[in-house]
């Protein structure tokens, strides 16, 4: 799973919100699917640029992904480069796009499941149940102790 960091349980709550205020999505276009909002996010980069480097090459995020070439000079690889740069790891892409990290998807309510990888509402779950399990990973590594003159240290 991803390293988790402020900088990238805060792009993946954005990006939730950006789909519950009904930013457009499509499941089938490569800069406005699950991958695609959270790559609009972190990389500040929109959905028509994202689509166009993922033209260069043939299939969806996880072909792109299983062909991605850090060396190749083509956009879309680039990208993906970047996207790994912020902690997360080319499992955590494409389990984004099809909604299966398993940590993930056992903390998210029932009622939900099974998910499904292109409905809206399902995404959301799916990026904000991802969000807090990092930041509860980000808490639990926090050691807040005071010393004998009482003031606060961080370990």
């Amino acid at each position: 799973m991803a390293k988790a960091s402020y900088l990238l349980s805060n792009a993946i709550r954005k990006a939730a919100l950006n789909l519950q205020n009904n930013k457009p999505y499509e499941w089938g276009h490569m800069g406005n699917c699950n991958c695609g909002h959270l790559a609009q996010t972190l990389l500040n980069i929109n959905k028509a640029e994202i689509h166009r480097y993922a033209m260069e090459k043939h299939g969806d995020w996880n072909e792109q992904l299983n062909d991605y070439c850090p060396t190749s000079g083509l956009l879309m690889d680039k990208l993906i480069w970047n996207l790994l740069q912020t902690g997360l790891a080319m499992e955590d892409i494409m389990d984004l796009e099809y909604l299966r990290n398993p940590k993930i998807v056992e903390k998210i309510d029932d009622s939900l499941k099974p998910l499904v990888s292109n409905k809206r509402e399902h995404v959301i779950a799916y990026l904000n149940t991802w969000a807090t399990i990092m930041e509860d990973e980000l808490t639990e590594n926090i050691n807040l102790n005071f010393n004998k003159e009482k003031t606060l240290t961080v370990k």
